[in-house]
């Protein structure tokens, strides 16, 4: 019985246009999006085998394909949902979102600061990639990474909040090889609700990582 499942999207393929057109959300999260779930279940599955075997040579190769397949389901599920087609501005107090609006500034001097390295690290990926605004629990700070592939350079305990795919099967059938006309058209659907929700509930698990005495 599979582990992972592929989660529905939240709206339907039209939604995010013009922004993101339905052909190539239609394609990223049924093809693209499914092949990370389905992989990761494999992975799972080839894992138990090689154990049972006493195939302990496989078993890191196997491990960092798990990494790789579950760490692509995870941040496309964020993806989806930090989308919509009613977003974009910036998180402000009176969308109740203010908290995450606080520690913004806190973090990064000014929304316009964080916007810029927000973008510049989703727009300069070498290869396959994504720009990431995260939760760094020991700090209690929002840092942003710049993640290779779907799991490298990242802190541990650091919690996803704000994704931008910078892989091109994100953007090349609309935006062909301007990936950085891609990352500014972005900013025009984030789901600062959904941001927000995610911010709060890093937050109050933060204390798991290293809880205090």
């Amino acid at each position: 019985m599979p582990v992972y499942t592929l989660p529905e999207l939240p709206y339907d393929y039209a939604a995010l246009a013009p922004v993101i057109s339905p052909e190539i959300i239609e394609l990223h999260h049924d093809k693209h999006h499914a092949a990370y779930v389905k992989g990761a279940n494999d992975t799972l599955e080839q894992l138990a085998e090689a154990r049972d075997k006493e195939s302990w040579g496989a078993v890191n190769g196997l491990e960092k394909n798990l990494a790789f397949h579950l760490s692509g389901h995870i941040l496309h599920s964020i993806y989806w949902t930090n989308m919509t087609g009613n977003g974009g501005g910036e998180p402000l107090a009176v969308d109740g979102v203010g908290e995450l609006a606080d520690a913004i500034t806190e973090s990064f001097g000014s929304f316009a600061g964080f916007k810029a390295q927000l973008t510049k690290a989703a727009a300069t990926t070498q290869g396959s990639g994504w720009g990431v605004l995260a939760y760094e629990p020991l700090s209690g700070r929002l840092v942003v990474e710049q993640i290779y592939d779907h799991q490298g350079n990242v802190g541990q305990g650091s919690v996803p909040i704000l994704v931008f795919d910078a892989w091109e099967h994100a953007f090349y059938l609309q935006y062909r090889n301007q990936k950085v006309d891609f990352i500014d058209a972005m900013w025009q659907v984030v789901d600062w609700q959904d941001v927000a929700r995610r911010h709060e509930a890093a937050r109050s698990r933060a204390n798991v990582l290293l809880p205090t005495p």
